[in-house]
C-alpha cells in the first residue's frame, strides 16, 4: 500500500521570533498556504519553536518540502516533514 502524501507540513527548529504571519510568508511561494500555525506554551504564551503549515493541494506541500528542509532561516537550520495524522478518524466508528 502506497504511503499517502498529506497537504499539512510539520516544521521544526523554527526562530523564537517566528510569527504565524512570516511561517505564511516563508512557505507562500510554494503554493496557497491555507493555514500556517506555530504551537505555543500554554502558560508564556511563547512560540515553541515549531508548528505546521497546511497547503491547498499536497503537490504543493511536497514542492515546499523538498525546497525548505534543511534550509537555514533567521540563522536556524529548519527540519520540515510530513505531519504525522492521529487515528482519531477511524477509532470513531468503534465504539
Amino acid at each position: 500500500m502506497a504511503k499517502k502524501l498529506s497537504s499539512q507540513l510539520f516544521i521544526s527548529r523554527l526562530s523564537f521570533y517566528t510569527t504565524n504571519e512570516l511561517l505564511k510568508a516563508l512557505f507562500s511561494p510554494f503554493g496557497v498556504v491555507t493555514e500556517a500555525r506555530l504551537v505555543r506554551d500554554p502558560k508564556t504564551q511563547r512560540p515553541k519553536g515549531f508548528g505546521f503549515v497546511t497547503f491547498k493541494s499536497e503537490v504543493e506541500a511536497h514542492k515546499a518540502l523538498k525546497a525548505m528542509n534543511g534550509r537555514i532561516v533567521n540563522g536556524r537550520l529548519l527540519l520540515v516533514e510530513v505531519a504525522k495524522t492521529t487515528q482519531r478518524e477511524e477509532d470513531t466508528t468503534t465504539s
